[in-house]
């Protein structure tokens, strides 16, 4: 029985890239090596066949794998860490047999030593042992001066820093024979990546439009690279950095637009444009015959090119240039909009243009052009986010730190991407929604509030949309909904007007503002006593309907909910098993990451912890740290069984003794009055007894007997207070 060979993967390595580390996932298996550009998608993979040296070097940071092709291309791969190097000796052994070393290079520091070329690769060597290596393509330019060449480099627009160029000075050879730095340049550009137009071109297009970068271009196709030639700028673009081809239909079914996505993008001044976009009319035709053999092309394509290409222009282009860069050419899937066309009509930062769901991911052409993959969609959300319900938006946003993407309906469309962007597509109909619902469910992306978006019985599509920041965390405006809700079911209790009642708590307030209280300026108070019956029954009718439809706001304040007091006595949680191992291991954690802030501590641990297979230490110390804790609950539920409960009896006695009762001898309106009131000036003792004795007439007399001999029981200064105003009464009623 054969084997199994082991296959290993890395998702968080790094690989040299145009002077910088681009993060990739690399993964090695027996058919070869195959790595993928996190950021771009790109594909690239090496042959088990294709290797020549495997070595394993230090790194800044770090330790990692450098490889030799037989090509001469170098290949560096970072992030791995000591403890790999064993695993991957192994692999490489038993996988491919190529024994890996370890590379060791000079640190002296010197700037003089030995050029050497091998392969693809310049090598400045210092005592024996190579001090730097530059990989010839990312060379851009290399021009000679006097005993001096100088090594222009391809900038990479992520970097930070970039190296721009390098300098050698070569001494004069005492030798005769060739020129040195002649030489030495020769060397260079044999393997730079520098494009030089020799030969004839495989096809010529005139005057094709082109969208991005705008303008009519002459395209000429040579078989390393693609000139665009217009009236003011000329363009040069390598094959190899042809990521994808879209072919896409526009929705007037009469053009199409060819996309064509590139990395390292071209550039014009400062300006960049990662993708070429040319738009063809669908009556333009086009014949093609090119200038090789059919040996050659299926030696040199593999048969991906026919000799003679014939059909509508861009069928034609499209199908020489997947055959030149080897890559397949997209075109929409199954989805079809609301207008039988692919592409849905839509709005992207204020300039109009098509968006077109794929099999994959989603495209939007064209200013600026926008491809999103499925795989840096992190979440989908739909929901409402304007007043208007003849239109949507689409919001996309993209994975953690960073791309992941949010899908948001109901005026824009937002996809929230993984690393952290959010792109939002607007003005789409709303005709498209369903169809475009259907599209994300069938990919299987993740609906942030997929529950709102269903009728809870029914299970059918709600077009109400909700907010779009309605599933995004913040707690003030959580607080303030909550704080709303307490005022909302005070209201429900007291939110009808209070108006004056005698001998009922009501406030003197209410009375003054109400509508259908009597005129307090009117001293003599006989006006209301004259109407009929009648009218007085109407009025009261009136008022019930008025209480019953009309709501006032609340003047009370705010109620906050009392900090709940903590108790000593009671036991704390107990930890789980994680944070039990985590207490035992802090400490080893600090001492292997000398300077490791708080925060990466725990990132740090919980990667550990992951990898532990046997977790059954700390498991039973968490189940025996759970039985203690249910223990000492029983105990101290059992102690609070014994204790007395407080009685409300204390806050019902102060609310009492606050209030005094004022007694009326000459059967005049009487009524409740809080300390506050009774304390202010005589002034407006007087203004505010006029209403009172306008309503005493319609009031039966009562005994103030029963009410002196509780006023009796009050402080000295409140009797005090409250004979006064009985005299005040007495005169009143006896001029009456």
């Amino acid at each position: 029985m054969k084997e199994e060979v082991p296959v290993l993967e890395y998702s968080d390595v790094t690989m040299e890239s145009r002077g910088t580390m681009v993060p990739v996932r690399l993964k090695l298996s027996d058919q070869g090596i195959t790595f993928r550009n996190v950021k771009t998608g790109k594909v690239e993979s090496l042959g088990a066949t294709d290797l020549e040296v495997v070595n394993w070097q230090r790194l800044a940071g770090g330790y990692g794998l450098r490889i030799f092709t037989e090509a001469g291309n170098l290949y560096r791969f970072g992030g791995f860490k000591e403890s790999e190097q064993s695993k991957l000796e192994k692999f490489f052994k038993n996988t491919y047999s190529k024994t890996m070393t370890e590379k060791e290079f000079s640190v002296k520091g010197w700037n003089y030593g030995a050029a050497k070329f091998e392969g693809a690769v310049l090598s400045f060597d210092v005592s024996s042992m190579p001090s730097f290596e530059v990989p010839l393509n990312n060379v851009s330019g290399c021009t000679t001066g006097k005993n001096e060449v100088t090594l222009e480099f391809h900038q990479h627009d992520d970097a930070a820093i970039n190296l721009m160029e390098m300098r050698f000075h070569i001494p004069t050879s005492e030798l005769a024979g060739d020129d040195p730095v002649e030489s030495f340049q020769q060397r260079v550009m044999s393997k730079a990546s520098v494009i030089t137009a020799t030969g004839d071109a495989l096809a010529i297009f005139r005057e094709v439009q082109c969208l991005t970068p705008r303008g009519r271009y002459d395209i000429k196709i040579y078989p390393t690279f693609i000139q665009l030639h217009g009236k003011t700028f000329d363009f040069k673009i390598p094959v190899t950095t042809v990521l994808r081809l879209f072919l896409l239909p526009h929705p007037d079914q009469r053009q199409h637009f060819f996309v064509v996505s590139l990395d390292p993008p071209i550039k014009q001044g400062q300006t960049r444009y990662p993708y070429l976009i040319l738009l063809f009319s669908g009556d333009d035709t086009d014949y093609v015959e090119l200038p090789l053999e059919e040996e050659e092309l299926q030696e040199k394509y593999e048969g991906r090119l026919e000799k003679e290409i014939t059909g509508a222009q861009f069928e034609v282009i499209s199908k020489i240039f997947k055959g030149i860069c080897n890559r397949k050419i997209v075109t929409p899937g199954n989805f079809t909009g609301h207008s039988g066309s692919p592409g849905i009509s839509c709005s992207y930062k204020a300039a109009a243009g098509y968006l077109y769901p794929l099999e994959r991911g989603l495209i939007y052409v064209h200013k600026p052009p926008v491809h999103i993959r499925f795989d840096e969609i992190s979440s989908v959300n739909f929901a409402r986010s304007g007043s208007t319900t003849r239109s949507f938006d689409f919001e996309v946003g993209e994975l953690g730190g960073g791309v992941g993407f949010k899908l948001c309906l109901l005026h824009h469309l937002q996809l929230k991407l993984k690393n952290g962007g959010v792109n939002t597509f607007s003005s789409i109909e709303k005709g498209e929604y369903n169809r475009l619902f259907d599209y994300v469910n069938q990919k299987k992306l993740r609906i942030k509030n997929r529950g709102k978006m269903f009728v809870e019985m029914g299970g059918g599509r709600n077009d109400d949309f909700d907010d779009s920041d309605a599933d995004e965390p913040d707690p003030y405006m959580r607080r303030v909904r909550e704080e709303a809700k307490e005022r909302d079911q005070d209201d429900e209790d007291s939110s009808e007007d209070e108006d004056f009642v005698p001998n009922e708590g009501g406030s003197d307030v209410a009375e003054e503002y109400d509508s259908f209280a009597g005129d307090s300026s009117d001293s003599g108070g006989d006006s209301e006593d004259e109407g009929s019956g009648e009218e007085k029954k109407k009025k009261k009718e009136k008022k019930e309907r008025t209480k019953t439809k009309t709501k006032t706001v609340s003047e009370k304040p705010r109620k906050r909910k009392p900090k709940k007091e903590k108790d000593s006595n009671k036991p704390k949680r107990p930890q789980s098993a994680y944070f039990i191992w985590l207490n035992e291991n802090r400490e080893q954690i600090k001492k292997e990451n000398p300077g490791i802030s708080i925060t990466e501590i725990s990132k740090v641990a919980g990667q550990k912890w992951k990898t532990i297979e046997n977790k059954k230490e700390w498991e039973v110390k968490a189940a025996k740290a759970k039985e203690e804790y249910e223990k000492a609950m029983k105990e101290y539920k059992a102690s609070l069984k014994g204790q007395p409960s407080s009685s409300p009896a204390k806050k019902s006695s102060k609310k009492v003794a606050a209030v005094t009762v004022s007694p009326s001898k000459a059967g005049s309106g009487s009524g409740f009055k809080s300390k506050e009131f009774i304390d202010e000036s005589s002034s407006s003792e007087d203004s505010d007894d006029k209403p009172l004795k306008k309503k005493a007439k319609k009031e039966p007399k009562k005994e103030p007997k029963k009410e002196e001999s509780g006023g009796e029981k009050e402080e000295e200064e409140e009797e005090e207070v409250t004979s006064d105003e009985a005299s005040d009464e007495d005169s009143g009623s006896g001029s009456d």
